[in-house]
């Protein structure tokens, strides 16, 4: 069991200078690309009617995650990660300039939304491994983990305040103030990626990295049979969780009880972000990531049967809980195996098998809803978490000393 003294506070890592501006700027890109998702995903749900092209957007979003993941970590370990970070950055301001003005000449195809969506999962595919090796490397390593669920209440707290906002705001004036917002709101990260001075954090490339950096990726990660094990458990974790993203803008009848679903996924995060903490100096990891799956399983499996919309913003709501405890848990574990020398390689196989697990279960379950109907899916994908959150309590502590 995990003593307090390896525990550090949810707010240590906010002492560090650097760290505390990349979180806060952070925030504003996360509120914006909250946003951006929120409105592509309500404008191809409700432009198509169609299960399949509805969950298409996560597609989108996730098979970039999957093409690239391997080479954006071989060049976060390569490369000045504040360079690489500034210019995927500016590829998805330029995608969200591109959606803006779209929606403002009143032609928004969905072929063209999913495939600008795709361009800014591209872009979020050579940003996260360089961004959670640096954020990372920001902070000693007792704070990781805390760092990890900072990181994520940032997510989350944008979560919280991007769809309440994007549905008000969809529904007064269109999709266009949306991916405008989300093209500003990236500025104050492309500044301090700018004004990040080479020395502060260099890589020098030899041959031998450039060359082999893919490859030997993979060799380390599958080196370790407990990081092999919670890159197993990643594929499948995001396979059966990724129904609910997929579906839900199919199972409401307007923006604002969308973006108020999507909200309270986001408030339950903040609500675990003052709760975590304490939960995990008294269970260890393996315990808490299999409760979170039992929790998120069974919102999953009741929220399509739920008889009205309080009951739904409830059972979202301790969902986020649950989902913030299954994130931190993958995260904070995936960020601490490996030395920095070689962290972003060994992070972008970690966000590979997650891509995979999302990009195949998006496309999955959105083909089954298509043939049984939404709450029939949900309730399958809820089924099949509360399966995973067993097979995670009977496992080896595979999370403990990664």
């Amino acid at each position: 069991m995990p003593s307090p003294s390896d525990t550090a506070s949810i707010f240590q890592p906010l002492r560090h200078a650097r760290f505390r501006q990349l979180w806060m700027a952070n925030l504003l890109s996360n509120l914006g690309s909250r946003m951006q998702a929120f409105a592509a995903a309500w404008q191809i749900a409700s432009l198509s009617q169609s299960p399949q092209l509805t969950a298409l957007v996560q597609t989108a979003t996730w098979a970039p995650m999957l093409l690239f993941a391997l080479p954006a970590g071989a060049l976060a370990d390569t490369l000045h990660r504040p360079t690489l970070l500034f210019r995927s950055n500016a590829v998805m301001a330029v995608a969200a300039v591109v959606m803006a003005l779209l929606a403002y000449g009143g032609r928004q195809p969905v072929p063209a939304l999913l495939l600008l969506t795709f361009v800014m999962g591209a872009g979020m595919a050579f940003t996260m491994p360089a961004w959670q090796a640096s954020m990372s490397s920001l902070v000693p390593p007792h704070e990781v983990e805390s760092a990890a669920t900072l990181n994520n209440l940032s997510y989350n707290l944008a979560a919280l305040a991007g769809p309440a906002l994007g549905g008000v705001l969809f529904q007064l004036s269109g999709a266009g103030p949306l991916y405008l917002f989300n093209a500003v709101s990236f500025s104050a990260l492309l500044w301090i990626y700018r004004q990040w001075r080479p020395a502060d954090a260099t890589r020098t490339a030899t041959p031998a990295t450039s060359h082999h950096g893919m490859a030997s990726a993979l060799r380390i990660s599958c080196a370790s049979p407990r990081y092999r094990s919670l890159l197993l458990y990643a594929i499948g974790i995001f396979f059966v969780s990724a129904a609910f993203a997929a579906l839900l803008p199919l199972l409401h009848p307007d923006a604002g009880t969308y973006g108020s679903l999507m909200g309270a996924l986001g408030a339950g995060a903040v609500v675990a972000a003052v709760v975590l903490p304490a939960v995990r100096r008294r269970a260890v990891k393996r315990l808490v990531l299999a409760g979170g799956l039992g929790v998120y399983g069974a919102m999953l499996a009741t929220l399509g049967h739920a008889a009205s919309q309080p009951l739904r913003l409830l059972l979202v709501l301790i969902g986020g809980v649950a989902w913030s405890a299954i994130v931190t848990t993958l995260n904070g574990a995936a960020q601490k195996a490996f030395p920095d020398a070689v962290r972003a390689r060994t992070l972008s196989v970690h966000i590979l098998a997650i891509a995979a697990g999302q990009t195949v279960g998006s496309a999955a379950w959105g083909m089954l809803a298509a043939r049984c109907g939404i709450v029939p899916t949900l309730t399958a994908a809820g089924a099949a978490t509360l399966a995973c959150a067993a097979l995670v309590a009977g496992s080896n502590d595979f999370l403990e000393t990664v």
